[in-house]
């Protein structure tokens, strides 16, 4: 592809970046087997890890279910894999089902209702759970006991239904859009933050092991630069990286051969793909740096304005190539830096403020 084409591409769905967080088919078949299956395995967020074993292993000691545990953290950072790791310290079966899929009252009954004394139920997305199966969590979370609802109107008669003790782990991306009384039932709340460069590389070799792959210490670093801090990106981009082995070099993984693999996929030294240059470019060369609308910059990359800001900004913002102000969006002198291009004399830089009068 040619970076100064902004208009011409077919406009890229989220789903389908090589560097997206979000997981398809392929992906969750693939992890099903990478996952580590004890906390000793997982890789990365020392804390959350830490914090998490005292918890469980206090639990058993007690012979107690576990205390209802909140994860909360972006795509792909562990938080399902953690989720199978408490039921599996705990000798507990895990039931998985999400917040979209649960979208009346009922629907929550009849799963707690079925629950077995101990079992884990993972709860995904739990912000997207409807209200009145909210309202019935409260309740199954602190007493375990819900009120099914039987017959309408003046008619309708409360049945107090006691549940089993269990643990809820509810996972989210967005933790904000949690109402407090919900927030405040779990006993215990992780936050998942982004891998370090050198815990990607871990998680890299740990895969590539289970893959048999042949990968250096290089290699793996390489991958890692460009996984934006996510390991299910690393592992994305390792099994590509794989592919491109197999077929243009010897099946060996090295820097050479990662760095060439990736740049066919048009992931940069980065982690930004065509999504995330088209944005760049535009906003430099055709705005001059900014400050730009963010619907002006959809238009100019034939993109929607959600995908913009829903799937390019977060991660520009994060690496500090981009800036939100009042005025618009602003690239940063990084932005110019990266991209290879020397900022006009009247360029605002991050703040988007110099100029603003005229001097």
């Amino acid at each position: 592809m040619n970076w100064d084409d902004t208009s011409d591409e077919t406009p890229l769905d989220a789903a389908d970046r090589l560097v997206g967080a979000s997981a398809d088919g392929e992906d969750q078949a693939v992890e099903a087997a990478l996952r580590p299956k004890s906390l000793d395995e997982f890789v990365g967020q020392e804390r959350v890890r830490e914090q998490l074993d005292l918890v469980l292993k206090a639990a058993l000691a007690r012979g107690a279910t576990a205390d209802h545990v909140l994860l909360s953290g972006a795509p792909g950072l562990g938080k399902t894999t953690l989720s199978m790791i408490i039921a599996a310290e705990m000798n507990a079966p895990i039931r998985i089902t999400s917040g979209p899929a649960i979208q009346h009252a009922g629907d929550l009954a009849a799963i707690l209702s079925s629950l077995q004394e101990g079992e884990v139920l993972f709860l995904d997305e739990i912000h997207r759970m409807s209200r009145p199966a909210e309202e019935m969590l409260y309740m199954a979370m602190e007493d375990f006991r819900v009120d099914v609802i039987v017959g309408k109107g003046p008619g309708a008669t409360a049945i107090p239904l006691e549940l089993p003790p269990f643990t809820l782990v509810g996972a989210t991306t967005r933790a904000g859009l949690l109402p407090p009384p919900l927030r405040d039932r779990f006993g215990f709340t992780g936050h998942m933050e982004f891998y370090e460069s050198a815990e990607l590389e871990r998680v890299i070799h740990r895969s590539a092991q289970l893959l048999d792959l042949e990968i250096d210490t290089e290699g793996a670093a390489e991958i890692a630069g460009r996984s934006r801090g996510t390991p299910r990106i690393a592992n994305r981009l390792l099994r590509r990286v794989r592919d491109y082995a197999q077929v243009k070099a010897d099946g060996h993984i090295n820097r050479e051969v990662a760095a060439v693999a990736l740049a066919v996929y048009e992931v940069d030294a980065r982690g930004l793909d065509r999504l995330d240059r088209a944005v760049l470019q535009a906003l430099l060369k055709l705005f001059g740096g900014g400050p730009v609308g963010l619907s002006t910059l959809a238009v100019a990359v034939g993109e929607e304005r959600e995908t913009v800001e829903e799937v390019a900004e977060p991660f520009l913002v994060r690496e500090g190539l981009l800036a939100r102000t009042p005025r618009g969006r602003v690239a940063t002198p990084a932005a110019w830096a990266h991209l290879g291009l020397a900022p006009p004399p009247q360029a605002s830089g991050a703040g988007g403020q110099q100029g603003l009068f005229g001097t």
